[in-house]
């Protein structure tokens, strides 16, 4: 069913704090507006205790939903590519789109199930202004962990974030029993495509493999620079024929892609080696399976793909 929707409002850091300074020196509160006070301090004070996301986002929810009667929360930030929901997202919504400065916050939407008349909305949005500057901090926090984390040329996942990444999803395979596989990638004759065009032309190889990758994977997916012209595909959910599948299709769009060098067009190719991973086995005896796969396909002469034995 689709939800019924209230006038969408914006939250402003500016008139937000204009409206808390109105609630702290006001001489007319009532009794409840006082006690309605008390809680904000104390939803400001919990807020700031975490710079997670998903935790300072839970925590309103938790709090807020003592003071008004909602079942669900949705949230998105496009430019760390974060995205929350709690509860059930239908019933009456009210969406606000936060900002700080002219730099955006987010989206936010919350659910009721019953219509929040304006007195209630009003307390609603003294409570988002106890949020804005939690969630700025922790946004911040988010994009600095990213950018430590990330390949600087590429923008693929570093080796500590593919560390990260394996940990989780080797835990996931072994509480679930789920599969997981990766795939080794290494760009074939990088060095005499350097030696040939200049690093230039290597990074501009790089660059566009990893987009590539990005672009023939599912978002679930991850894609990590291994190190010099090397990658790693981290498959969440993926069995050996499934990682053998996305290698091969990897691998002819690959040796499809043409790079421009000045006026030369440039064809580049990659070998691949897949792996999954099988119970009790750690990560780096996954990783040298894989490698040992890759290693195959070049010794049978490059541009191929290789599945590792079990």
């Amino acid at each position: 069913m689709l939800a019924d929707k209230q006038t969408p409002s914006t939250i402003d850091i500016g008139t937000a704090r204009v409206r808390r300074l109105d609630i702290s020196f006001s001489k007319t509160l009532s009794t409840d507006q006082h006690g309605f006070s008390e809680r904000l301090r104390l939803l400001t004070l919990r807020l700031q205790t975490s710079l997670e996301l998903d935790r300072l986002l839970d925590f309103f929810f938790e709090e807020v939903s003592n003071l008004v009667p909602l079942r669900a929360l949705s949230y998105s930030h496009s430019g760390t590519d974060f995205q929350l929901q709690i509860g059930e997202a239908n019933g009456f919504d009210v969406s606000y789109s936060l900002s700080h400065s002219g730099d955006c916050l987010g989206e936010l939407c919350l659910f009721s199930s019953q219509y929040v008349p304006d007195p209630v909305l009003e307390q609603l949005e003294n409570a988002l202004d106890c949020l804005l500057f939690p969630l700025r901090n922790a946004l911040l926090y988010r994009q600095a962990v990213q950018a430590s984390l990330k390949d600087p040329l590429t923008g693929a996942g570093n080796r500590a974030a593919m560390v990260h990444a394996l940990s989780r999803e080797t835990e996931l395979s072994r509480r679930h029993s789920q599969a997981v596989s990766v795939i080794m990638l290494d760009m074939d004759h990088f060095k005499r495509l350097n030696d040939t065009y200049g690093h230039q032309a290597g990074d501009a190889a790089l660059k566009a493999t990893a987009l590539l990758l990005k672009e023939q994977l599912r978002n679930v997916d991850m894609v990590f620079r291994f190190g010099g012209e090397e990658f790693v595909l981290v498959l969440s959910n993926s069995g050996p024929e499934a990682a053998a599948v996305v290698a091969e299709r990897i691998r002819a769009a690959i040796q499809n892609l043409c790079l421009l060098v000045g006026d030369k067009q440039v064809r580049l190719s990659a070998s691949l080696g897949c792996a999954t991973h099988q119970p009790g086995e750690s990560q780096d005896d996954l990783l040298r399976r894989a490698d040992q796969a890759l290693y195959q396909a070049k010794q049978d002469g490059r541009n191929l793909t290789r599945v590792a034995s079990a």
